[in-house]
């Protein structure tokens, strides 16, 4: 086994990746193994560059690898709002249902054929010997007034994903790990990562990338 930190604290993430990996060949630590866990500014412009800022911020602070993602909803009538700032849309510290009000606000008057909208994941995988893999996940759909459901967390009480008639908060977890953005991104992550090479965690050894390149974020 592997050990792989998740770079967050979000609960719900947590509870959704550890069910996604529980098969795997990694063995999850997450915040609440350690005693300090640095605080992680989130100023990249995009979900790659930000996935990355967080898992070489804790490679350096815990010497381990480290599994990182960012995710967000992208709305079509909001011009890809609110995109990488989703987690806080409506300020630092604002709650899933502040965000929600923030979003639903700003579409008013929205026509139905411009209610679309998707999830998008980036995982990043890093290790301390600098072996970086990234991939992605997308969950298309469209929004709904009409909140409902109390599964999941963040936009999911107002996202419909396709092919259901159901919000993405009135899923089972199973059935929301079959389609979801995060799982669409791990499973391509889990093709793609050499598993082998991952336990030479012993010391940080050259340049820890600060941004994806062109090439790794393209061929998603």
């Amino acid at each position: 086994m592997i050990q792989v930190i998740l770079a967050t604290k979000n609960s719900g993430k947590i509870r959704e990746i550890e069910n996604l990996l529980k098969d795997s060949k990694f063995r999850i630590l997450t915040f609440k193994d350690f005693k300090s866990w640095p605080e992680i500014e989130e100023r990249g412009s995009s979900f790659a560059e930000n996935a990355l800022i967080k898992a070489r911020d804790l490679v350096r602070f815990h010497g381990l690898p480290v599994l990182a993602d960012d995710s967000g909803l992208e709305i079509e009538y909001l011009d890809g709002r609110p995109g990488v700032l989703s987690s806080r849309y409506a300020g630092y510290g604002a709650t899933d249902e502040e965000n929600i009000q923030k979003v639903l606000r700003e579409m008013q008057g929205c026509p139905e054929d411009k209610k679309g909208a998707r999830f998008r994941c980036v995982v990043v995988f890093l290790t301390p010997a600098v072996r970086c893999h990234v991939a992605q996940g997308i969950c298309p759909g469209r929004i709904t007034f009409n909140r409902r459901g109390k599964g999941g967390f963040g936009y999911d009480p107002i996202f419909i994903p396709d092919g259901f008639t159901r919000t993405m908060a009135e899923l089972t977890l199973a059935e929301k790990n079959e389609i979801s953005h995060r799982a669409k991104a791990l499973r391509s992550l889990l093709k793609i990562v050499d598993l082998k090479n991952c336990s030479d965690h012993s010391k940080i050894s050259g340049r820890i990338p600060y941004r994806a390149s062109r090439e790794q974020e393209e061929e998603q």
